[in-house]
């Protein structure tokens, strides 16, 4: 009798699940059969969805170039976060996927506490990226050219088949997508379904357990039983299999973030009129914060609130005057969040992903993140039907390590806010846990910005420069430089400002903007040119967009 498991069963749909098939489906390449069960009764809300950079590497791993998969997905491409009123000031600020420049063995956001402070803002001093999303450009040249010359060779196919991962990533790529979860789902599932994976379409309505407590089989509503050797529970927040079969207990976060809900829109747009913005946007309320992420052909909006200081109706009632009359018809979704992650994702022969496995407010785009990192985690510890325990121990630890992480630097977006004009803000300052370690590490960045040392140092996607520049933008930030940069010249970090203040010039008067190059990649797509005209098209607006 074999020892390798032979049979993977997935329960769920939806991104988490159909992520996890064409995953596996290309990592597990031989001598398995996985089989995805989902429910047809499923309410599929369908906001949009953002996402971090690391993302690429997602697709790369599935071979899957831009241009096959973003038009299918309506999908925009994401450059970073914009911050809207979350400051007392109401002052708006960009934490973008870039990196600081490094000046004489110092981050260039040191030196602008040092020479620009109170002269021009932080994110358009440091960074390139704050000027192309205020002119909705693109990051791709007409001709697939990265505006970002650091990182163009990450995208030739010789870098793409070398399939690297999440917590090895030495690079930081320039953007991130938006895209419709749904229709993600629906392509993610064909490319699934093409490499060998069943779809069985039934309600699971019983699950059998063996004497040591692990599953056995399912029982479908009309397919009867199934049976697996590694079961995968992508069933959402109710957490089917993991939490209501195996009492796998749930660890809320709630006494740190206090967000619980959330109302949902779609709204329409028009693309030639309005452009496409190449970021998301986080817009603070008075219980918490609306997000906005641009489609093609519509935007995703919704209101992330906590219950304790304000109502539904009184939610959406805020939500709809927020976004005034683009909203009069369209349908809201009012959504219960389960903040916080279980105490092990992995138990017995049953692996959460997805918001199954944990899940923090979506204020930095970590919902997909969460997905990527346990598929990538579980296909490195991948089990044998013994399923060694320490295998499982280690899996669950990076899992937690990942997920607490977000939730500490998440923590910090409401308590190191200055804003306290409402019960809601005041008590994100006062009524909320802060462990002592990230109250240490406050205490640190109240003298000097954050780095890579005095971050979280277990892996959990942010980066030093997300901190600072967070910090920055919510006014939490040392009231002077590094002393050690009174005894170093500014020449060098003069130049520096100026060339990025020169190159963002450049860019913005060369790159297309976001909804030109879409539509270009579009409508290149459907007329079967893509592939021999992106690598000769000279850069200007092609006629394929008038």
């Amino acid at each position: 009798m074999s020892q390798h498991v032979e049979n993977v069963v997935i329960v769920g749909g939806g991104s988490a699940g159909w992520m996890t098939a064409a995953y596996l489906s290309k990592a597990l390449d031989r001598n398995i059969q996985i089989t995805l069960v989902e429910s047809s009764n499923i309410t599929k809300v369908g906001v949009g969805e953002a996402t971090f950079s690391t993302i690429k590497l997602f697709f790369d791993f599935l071979g899957l170039q831009e241009y096959e998969w973003m038009p299918k997905c309506n999908a925009t491409y994401k450059m970073a976060i914009k911050f809207v009123n979350w400051n007392a000031k109401g002052q708006d600020f960009y934490h973008p996927f870039q990196r600081y420049e490094v000046i004489d063995g110092f981050d260039i956001s040191e030196w602008w506490l040092k020479m620009k402070k109170d002269q021009e803002a932080f994110d358009y001093a440091c960074f390139l990226i704050p000027w192309l999303c205020d002119h909705q450009s693109s990051p791709r040249y007409f001709d697939g050219k990265v505006f970002d010359n650091k990182v163009q060779n990450e995208f030739s196919q010789e870098h793409i088949v070398k399939k690297n991962i999440l917590d090895n990533l030495k690079i930081q790529y320039p953007y991130a997508y938006h895209f419709d979860a749904n229709l993600l789902a629906r392509f993610m599932k064909d490319y699934a379904m093409e490499r060998g994976v069943k779809q069985i379409v039934d309600d699971v309505v019983d699950i059998k357990l063996t004497e040591d407590g692990s599953i056995d089989s399912l029982t479908t509503k009309e397919h009867g039983i199934l049976s697996g050797d590694l079961f995968i529970d992508c069933t959402g927040f109710s957490g089917l299999l993991i939490n209501k079969a195996l009492g796998e207990p749930f660890i809320s976060y709630s006494e740190s973030l206090l967000c619980d809900r959330a109302i949902a829109m779609q709204i329409p747009t028009d693309l030639k009129k309005d452009g496409i913005n190449p970021y998301t946007t986080a817009t603070a309320l008075s219980s918490g914060w609306v997000w906005n992420i641009p489609l093609y052909g519509r935007n995703g909006t919704g209101y992330v609130y906590s219950s304790a200081f304000i109502s539904p109706e009184e939610a959406e009632q805020e939500f709809r005057q927020h976004l005034g009359v683009v909203a009069d018809n369209c349908k809201s979704s009012h959504i219960k969040m389960r903040i916080g992650r279980n105490r092990n994702s992995w138990v017995k022969n049953c692996v959460a992903i997805g918001l199954s496995s944990g899940f923090v407010e979506p204020l930095e785009s970590t919902g997909i993140f969460f997905i990527q990192h346990g598929i990538e985690e579980l296909v490195s510890h991948f089990p044998s039907k013994y399923f060694n325990e320490e295998l499982i121990h280690s899996y669950n630890k990076v899992i937690a390590n990942c997920i607490d992480g977000v939730r500490e630097f998440l923590t910090l977006h409401y308590y190191a806010s200055d804003r306290t004009d409402t019960d809601f803000w005041r008590a994100t300052k006062n009524n909320i846990k802060v462990s002592e370690e990230l109250q240490e590490k406050l205490r640190l960045w109240k003298n000097r910005l954050p780095s890579n040392k005095s971050i979280n140092p277990k892996y959990h996607g942010f980066e030093s420069y997300s901190y600072s520049v967070m910090l920055m933008g919510l006014n939490y930030m040392p009231e002077s430089s590094l002393p050690i940069l009174e005894h170093i010249g500014n020449h060098n970090a003069q130049a520096a400002f100026v060339e990025i203040k020169e190159r963002a010039n450049y860019l913005t008067s060369t790159l297309p903007s976001q909804y030109e190059y879409l539509t270009y990649v579009i409508k290149s797509q459907e007329q079967s040119e893509y592939l021999s005209m992106v690598s000769d098209q000279p850069q200007r607006i092609p006629a394929l967009i008038s």
